[in-house]
Order: structure tokens, then sequence, then C-alpha cells
């Protein structure tokens, strides 16, 4: 007796681990295995393998003898907002397979940062930009000001000994000279965390600023902020988007489309009274035609607002072929780099991709990883431009999303195409989300999930489905990448708070209070 109940026993658990393996890797109903042969033959040699570790372990002894420990002339951080490691991840395949590396995967030392807000798990653009520009961690939705200021506070920046100042301010205090560019209007988060202090992000002109109950001569607004306060006074480089926030209601810009403020100021022209009283060269552009036709090796200050509010997603310009109109990061950061490698003593030049983040937030996968892949290209720029002994370039993003890559795709499947069929004899797709507007593209209330097709999820405006239906898909609180190649880059492995980013930074370069 007692034998057979041991044989159930065995028999029993047996059976109950080959299931659990079944529910742990779900094989699903696959696609036709014949018609996704190995891609690359190579890779079923155990030989392959051994040697692509043996390489690697010689570039690592090699990184190790050549770490560089010169001061950092010049410091470039690059921002690929909302860029989460699954993001890279997808990009790789996106420019052709798994085992592809994007650019900056390539850099010799990687870490990971921590990205919470003092008082949320899930940070925003705002906390973050005080936390990696700054050096300290503040509230979400504040920029450039610490956790003692709270969101909405008319006059949380009135304080000085609550003001973060940012590694831009840094460098100019130590003679260097500074810039931005960014793909998003340049007065919003990222961009703003360089020379703002302001206790909402969204105050971006004197109308959103009287519309949070504050007055806009003692609360000063963002666009204000960057043209008449010292540290974005002296930026040499401006280059983005977002012309309506230093233009009145009642005017037009260059497309034609009205400004947001309702002061009656022109800030542009502001910017350009103040250049020529100080008896500089500076150029004001706002299309990819007239930055190239600027010559950057004599023009000290550079402003160039190149779109009333963001600039178009890098997929776009192809699509609606307004490359001829519209300039890519890649071709603003060579601008900038240019003008900033005027002084000899330095620069530090903040470059961010912003519409990775925004495609995310409206699930559209495929938008942000071509986004991705055009940061990556500007990186690339930038690395050739400099030189690695004295140019310590930094890689990383503000925060994750909540994007992931599913399934048990072929390797020869594109990642923006359809895993296999589920339970319920439907496809569904390999990237997807845990929340945003996506929610209807893959379910309906008459139907349930929907019958997904590839011509369908090729379309660029396919927006990706989703778990929990939002306006607006939300960030992740993962941590973020951070990919360093330069002088100290060894600083930057490991896993740390967000906030060491520019004492790190800081301390290569010997400027500000990490010096």
């Amino acid at each position: 007796m007692a034998r057979r109940y041991i044989l159930l026993l065995v028999v029993a658990v047996c059976l109950s681990g080959i299931a659990s393996g079944q529910r742990d890797h779900p094989r699903g109903r696959s696609f036709d295995a014949e018609s996704h042969p190995i891609k690359h033959a190579e890779e079923q040699q155990t030989q392959y393998w051994v040697d692509k570790a043996q390489a690697k372990l010689l570039s690592k002894l090699a990184e190790e003898q050549s770490a560089t420990t010169n001061k950092a002339k010049n410091v470039i951080m690059f921002l690929g907002d909302g860029m989460s490691v699954h993001t890279v991840t997808a990009t790789r395949n996106l420019l052709g397979d798994s085992a592809e590396q994007v650019y900056f995967e390539g850099f010799p030392y990687t870490g990971l940062s921590k990205t919470y807000c003092v008082n949320r798990q899930v940070a925003d653009s705002a906390c973050t930009a005080t936390a990696y520009l700054g050096g300290v961690k503040a509230n979400y939705g504040t920029i450039g000001v610490n956790a003692n200021v709270s969101r909405y506070s008319c006059d949380g920046a009135a304080n000085e000994e609550d003001r973060v100042l940012s590694i831009a301010q840094w460098a100019q205090a130590a003679g260097k000279d500074a810039g931005l560019v960014t793909t998003a209007r340049v007065t919003h988060a990222s961009p703003a965390g360089v020379y703002a202090h302001i206790a909402d992000r969204n105050w971006e002109n004197d109308w959103e600023v009287a519309n949070g109950n504050c007055d806009p001569e003692q609360t000063i607004d963002i666009a204000r902020q960057l043209v008449e306060q010292p540290v974005g006074q002296q930026l040499k480089v401006i280059l983005g988007g977002g012309r309506k926030n230093f233009i009145s209601t009642t005017v037009n810009d260059e497309e034609g489309y009205p400004g947001k403020r309702t002061d009656g100021r022109h800030l542009i022209r502001s910017w350009l009274d103040q250049k020529k009283e100080a008896n500089v060269s500076a150029k004001y552009v706002w299309s990819r035609k007239g930055l190239s036709q600027v010559d950057l090796e004599n023009t000290d200050y550079l402003l160039g607002l190149f779109a009333n509010d963001h600039l178009p997603y890098n997929g776009d310009r192809d699509r609606k072929r307004s490359q001829l109109a519209d300039p890519s990061l890649s071709e603003l950061t060579e601008a900038a780099i240019k003008v900033l490698s005027r002084n000899d003593k330095g620069f530090f030049l903040f470059v961010e991709g912003a519409r990775i983040d925004m495609a995310h937030h409206d699930t559209f996968a495929r938008r942000s990883l071509e986004d991705t892949a055009e940061f990556a290209r500007a990186v690339q720029m930038a690395r050739e431009l400099t030189s690695e002994d004295d140019t310590l370039i930094v890689v990383t993003a503000d925060h994750a999303h909540v994007m992931s890559i599913n399934g048990y795709p072929y390797r020869d499947q594109e990642i923006t195409g359809l895993a296999q069929l589920a339970d319920d004899n439907l496809p569904y797709t390999i990237l997807s989300y845990a929340n945003g507007p996506g929610y209807y593209s893959g379910y309906n209330r008459a139907e349930g999930r929907a019958l997904l097709k590839e011509k369908l999820v090729a379309d660029s405006d396919y927006r990706y489905p989703t778990l929990a239906p939002l306006d607006a898909e939300t960030h992740g609180g993962d941590d973020v990448a951070v990919y360093a190649s330069g002088p100290y880059a060894q600083y930057f492995s490991g896993n740390y708070e967000q906030s060491n980013i520019p004492a790190m930074m800081a301390r290569a370069a010997g400027i500000g209070p990490f010096a």
C-alpha cells in the first residue's frame, strides 16, 4: 500500500512538473517554423560563441589598460528621453538583428541609475532633469529646485537656498561654454533643467503661469528664464523647437502659427537685441536651410527654433519627405559642437532625443524605435567629431516606459510585427504596453480581442495594444542604463543614484562643487 502511494505521488509530481513547465514556457500556436530558417549559420557552432567571448575578454583587458584619467576638456551628455533598456533592445532588431549593437552600446563602460523622485516611485522628466543635471533629487513636476519646493508653489523658486544649479552653470563658471540641443520645445522639462528654476514644468510661458493662479511678473516663466537669467543668457547654443513660448498670441511665427504669450513680449527679438548690445556675433534661424547658411566657425551665439511646438518624429521626416525643411538630431548636434568647439577651455553640451518618450506615450512603438536609432546616430556624430582623450560622452535616459518585448518570435521576424497565436487562436504583437491609448487597438467590447494583421501593425500610426486604457501611456520605474566613453568613463559603471551622474561628470572635468 505504501509503495502504491509513493508511486502515485511520484507520478503526480512529475505530471505537475510537466504542466508547470508548459505554463512557464507556453508554446503558443506558432507560425510556420519552416519559413524561419536559422538566420546566421555560424551561430550553430560552439566555436563561434567561444571566439566571441574571447574577443570580449580581450577588449575588456584593453579598456582596463587604457582607462583615461586625463581631465575632460569637454563633456557631452546625451539624454534619450524615456529610452528604457527594452527600447534599446528593440532598436537593435529594428537596425537588423538582435545581435546588432546600437552605437553607444559599444562604449566601454555601462551602469544603471535609479530614477525615482523624492515623492514618487515612477519619475517624470522634470524631477529627473534636476537629478542628472544638478545632482539633487526633487519632487515630481518641479525643475531646478530641491524637495523643499512643492509643485505649483508660486514662490517656490524664490529662495536661493532651494535652487539647484546645473552642470551648465558649473561649466560657465569655469570659463567653459555651454549649450543645449533637443527635439522638443527648448522650454520643455528636460532642456529646462539646464537653466531654469521653477515649481511646475508646465509654466513654459506667462499664460501658463497665470493659468496656475500665479503672477507672471513674480513667477518668471521658463522661456523668460532662458532669455533673461544668467545661465540661459550665456548659453552659446540653443537648438530645438517651441517658438510659440517666445512670441505673443497676436504674432505669427515664420510658418504662420501664433504664439502663446499674453504679456506682449517677443523674446526672440529680446535675445537678438541683447547680443547686439553685447557686440557679439549671434544668429537666429528657424529652418534647416537657415542653419545650413550659418558660418558656424565664426558665430558666438546660435539660437535655432525649428518648430512652433516640438520637432517632428525622425521617421516622419522620411515618410513626409520633410528632410529638407526639418533638421535631424544628428545635424543639430554637429552644428552645436562646431560652435562650442571655438572655446579653448572646452564646453558642456546637453543633447536630448525627446520624441522617443512622446512616441511611447502614444504607444507608437515604431516611431519610438526610429527616434532611438537617430539618437544613436547623433551620439556617433559627436564621438567622431571629438577625441576620446579629452571629451567625455555620457549617454543615458531620464526614466523608463512600460513597453515590453514578449512571445517567442523568430530571429528574422520584425520586432514591430506579430508574435505567435495565443490560446484564443489570435495573434498578438511582439511589443506591447502595460497601459495607454492603444487599448482599443487590440480589444473591443463587441468581439473581444481583435484580429491583428501584419499590414495593420506595419503602419507608423498604429497604436500598440495595452493592458489598461489610458489617454497617455505612463513612464516605468525601472533603472535605466548609462553608457560612457572618454576621460573617467570608468566612473559610470555599477548601480547608483541618478543624482550621482552630474557629480561624476563634473569630477571628470574638474568643475563645480565636485572638482
